[in-house]
């Protein structure tokens, strides 16, 4: 389905992003991700970086109907091919992605288009090229991108007012930091461990997505 700029703002809230390399040996992201929805996250990125082609097409396309069951936007990481074959609700690009590729030529302009951010001006150029929102950070260190030098609030402020789109702060995020980013101008926070590393997914992603509300009620 296409979503309209606002339905891509609200749903910029509490965005989900998947790991599997924080589950269980019994758990199946599938079912990890039906809690996660069940209890108010209102975006899903499927990002499995380790898994093969053919088997992160099968994840995704299992995801995106997991995600039409409770009517929230589907993303699928790096993979405009696969996005574009399980017909996805958009994908999520970083700045190497783009590189001589104009990602919403191929992808159309119903599709969603999310694209990674660190400064102004990366942020100005991807308003530019077409994406719907941003996915700004690390805000805080993270443990799924060590290598990531952490933005400053004072950074992310200005990436936020320079550009009118959505911007969704990533990075390090958790129950106990996330509140630090009210008044930063963020339509929401993006979350993997804090969820995904979770004892009770379900649980986490409900006492996260309170936080969020605080966090950008003001906004």
């Amino acid at each position: 389905m296409r979503y309209s700029k606002e339905e891509i703002r609200d749903a910029m809230l509490l965005y989900a992003v998947t790991d599997r390399m924080w589950l269980g040996e019994s758990d199946s992201l599938t079912d990890v991700c039906r809690q996660v929805l069940q209890n108010g996250a209102t975006f899903l990125q499927v990002r499995e970086k380790d898994l093969g082609k053919e088997e992160f097409k099968t994840e995704s396309a299992g995801l995106k109907c997991l995600c039409a069951e409770y009517h929230v936007p589907f993303v699928v990481n790096d993979s405009v091919e696969i996005a574009m074959e399980i017909d996805a609700d958009g994908v999520h690009v970083g700045q190497s992605d783009i590189q001589g590729r104009d990602i919403r030529a191929i992808i159309g302009p119903d599709k969603i288009l999310g694209m990674t951010a660190r400064t102004v001006e990366e942020a100005v150029a991807a308003e530019q090229a077409g994406a719907d929102y941003l996915g700004v950070g690390a805000v805080f260190a993270t443990s799924t991108k060590k290598d990531t030098r952490h933005l400053t609030m004072e950074e992310l402020r200005r990436i936020c007012a320079s550009v009118s789109i959505p911007v969704v702060a990533i990075g390090g995020i958790n129950e106990k930091n996330l509140l630090e980013l009210k008044g930063s101008g963020v339509a929401g926070a993006a979350v993997v461990s804090a969820i995904f590393a979770a004892g009770d997914p379900g649980a986490a992603t409900s006492h996260l997505l309170e936080l969020a509300k605080e966090a950008v009620e003001h906004e």
